[in-house]
């Protein structure tokens, strides 16, 4: 259980800190911000497997003993987190996450006329449903934790925004929903949903082959 509770603090440490001390800023100005990209992004991955493995090598200790119900809950969950994750992908997001720079394209907004944070709905949306479907404290700190991250990193994030003058892009989600569902309507939009749809599949087929865990034995 220690090397859990060393891997999940690294885990978040990684995450908060260089946004907090500068850490993040004066990087991306020294060495540009794909040079950053790339580089944060295989510490992230590297420390996800050290938890992971930390995670599966832990005590198994019940919270409680999830019934079918809880158990199909990512079945509703991750067709939604994949179509989210993939439409926010690929947009520039000044707002929050995004794997892109720049400005948001206020013309064609996509996903975000619907929400600021597509990326991290898609992480709480993952880590919520999937501590409910396994129901030990292991899972429930780990899921649950990143669940509860991604929720707290969206009023973080809006207020770095705010202070940066991020006006124009906090306007493209806002609106009563029908008008933000029409300004997010495109075929770019539908080709994100199918591909992301498309994803949910491959994730579920490698569930049981990489993870020891077939979800569609629930089914």
């Amino acid at each position: 259980m220690l090397e859990f509770a060393l891997a999940f603090a690294a885990f978040l440490a990684a995450h908060v800190v260089p946004a907090a001390s500068g850490l993040r800023t004066a990087a991306v100005a020294r060495l540009g911000r794909r040079a950053w990209v790339i580089g944060y992004s295989l510490v992230s991955v590297g420390l996800l497997a050290w938890l992971v493995s930390a995670a599966a090598r832990a005590p198994y200790v019940e919270l409680w003993a999830p019934g079918r119900a809880a158990a199909l809950a990512p079945f509703a969950a991750m067709p939604l987190a994949c179509v989210l994750l993939v439409a926010g992908a690929g947009r520039a997001n000044p707002v929050s996450v995004s794997f892109r720079g720049g400005a948001a394209d206020a013309a064609r907004p996509g996903v975000l006329a619907i929400t600021r944070h597509p990326i991290l709905w898609a992480f709480a949306l993952w880590g919520g449903s999937h501590a409910l479907a396994n129901g030990d404290l292991v899972s429930v700190v780990m899921f649950g934790g990143f669940a509860l991250f991604a929720l707290v990193g969206m009023r973080g994030l809006e207020r770095r925004a705010r202070r940066r003058g991020e006006a124009a892009a906090f306007g493209l989600a806002s609106g009563p929903p029908g008008a933000r569902l029409r300004r997010a309507a495109s075929w770019r939009l539908a080709a994100e949903a199918g591909l992301g749809l498309a994803l949910f599949l491959v994730l579920l087929a490698l569930h049981g082959p990489v993870l020891g865990v077939d979800p569609t034995a629930w089914l």
